[in-house]
């Protein structure tokens, strides 16, 4: 059926973790030209959605799925949880955006906005606590940013667990964990929420936030204190939208992911509470670009990162376990040793001593490698369980014992690295 064959009447339904701010915007404008038609929001984490969606009949299910992990579309697509909506499809939007394909090869959802990821910065906080603005994820890890910053768990935001595959695919497995862990330990919060962390950051909370760019964006259109920066070490995917395989009003449903699409829709990402990237290129699209707007297709050309989905949704229940058995569960733990840890490095860098030096080598070996070794993820035995149907009860019998074995051991690791770390600057008195 074409678009003009479309009926305009009904609701259409769409799961999203986007905030409210953009889909009021998205919400109030379709409405406004498609008067027959009222767009229902649930809002969840992409984790969420999924489960819901897969616990939901189909011809019951809501119609349209909208949020910025693309490895969650892969996870949908797998399951058959999405239908084609061909209609919708705009030729304007190129094939790829760097080397990362925008839409779908299958069809089965299409680029709506591009995103990367970056380091959010509040400049009055920076200024008042003398802190340097960071430029690059490794900057997190120095010892002058204890306690300054904020990420919000992976397992629970979508966009969260894009930055931290974005930093494993970028560095490798291991040193992207010992990374990540520094990182975590000068952490002062992991949020439930990825909107926690821009919040938090735009009211003085905090002074530094690992967040998609357009948290950053918006909140600098806003007029609040904040900078945003985009690492060396970062990655340019689209945020995707899908019509439901099952869904209650498809006809509808594919009217709206066009619009989405349109230049008008486009036009709506420049919208300063959204403050999104568009999938169209500023050339020839149209488009009314706001001065000074990044343009992410430069951005890409320029990324370390070619991002792989496929292995970013393979690992995805290994990556998110591990981030929070080691980081998020245990951050008062990873806090005190690395706490002891920069305490012995100040002492000893004024007064050297051999044996200290190497007790501290020790200490941020325990402290910052990760439990499971590039190694280890080599092993296809291993990986095999995480990609497992979870539903089935030996299946999450044995991920719950590993994890459970992780959390344990990362407490030992770190109890054992603050001793150490305290033992090695004894010796520097």
């Amino acid at each position: 059926m074409t678009l003009s064959g479309l009926a305009q009447a009904g609701t259409v339904t769409i799961v999203t973790s986007f905030p409210k701010e953009l889909t009021d915007t998205y919400r109030k404008a379709f409405e406004a030209k498609h008067p027959g038609i009222k767009l229902e929001v649930l809002n969840k984490n992409t984790k969420a959605g999924i489960s819901y969606l897969r616990e939901t009949p189909a011809g019951q299910r809501p119609d349209v799925f909208w949020v910025s992990d693309p490895s969650a579309f892969e996870v949908l697509g797998r399951d058959k949880l999405l239908q084609k909506a061909s209609d919708a499809r705009n030729p304007k939007v190129p094939a790829k955006v760097g080397n990362y394909p925008i839409n779908d090869p299958d069809g089965l959802y299409y680029g709506q906005a591009l995103s990367g990821y970056g380091i959010m910065t509040n400049t009055r906080y920076m200024q008042a606590n003398k802190l340097p603005a960071p430029k690059e994820w490794a900057d997190l890890t120095k010892p002058v940013y204890f306690g300054h910053v904020a990420i919000s768990s992976p397992s629970r935001s979508g966009t969260t667990h894009l930055t931290v595959e974005t930093i494993l695919q970028g560095e490798g497995w291991d040193k992207g964990w010992r990374q990540l862990l520094q990182i975590g330990s000068n952490c002062a919060a992991v949020t439930d929420r990825s909107f926690s962390v821009p919040d938090g950051v735009n009211n003085g909370q905090y002074g530094i936030g690992m967040v998609i760019d357009f948290f950053g964006l918006a909140s600098r259109s806003s007029g609040f204190p904040v900078d945003f920066v985009y690492p060396s070490v970062t990655a340019v995917v689209p945020a995707n939208i899908g019509l439901i395989a099952g869904a209650k009003n498809p006809d509808e449903a594919t009217r709206f992911i066009a619009y989405t699409l349109s230049q008008e829709g486009q036009q709506l990402l420049f919208d300063p509470k959204v403050s999104r990237m568009p999938v169209l290129p500023y050339a020839d699209s149209g488009l009314k670009v706001p001065q000074g707007y990044p343009d992410i297709f430069e951005i890409a050309r320029q990324a370390k990162v070619q991002f792989n989905a496929e292995l970013s949704e393979e690992r995805y229940a290994l990556v998110t376990g591990m981030f929070d058995q080691m980081i998020t569960f245990r951050l008062k733990e990873l806090q005190a040793a690395s706490r002891a840890i920069y305490d012995a490095e100040r002492k000893l860098a004024g007064k050297p001593n051999a044996q200290g030096a190497d007790l501290l080598k020790q200490a941020r070996d325990l402290a910052y490698t990760p439990l499971v070794s590039e190694s280890d993820i080599k092993d296809p035995k291993f990986l095999a369980l995480f990609r497992a149907n979870k539903q089935d009860v030996a299946v999450a019998k044995q991920m719950a014992g590993m994890e459970e074995a992780w959390n344990s051991k990362a407490k030992a690791n770190y109890a054992q690295a603050e001793g150490l770390a305290r033992q090695a600057a004894a010796l520097a008195r």
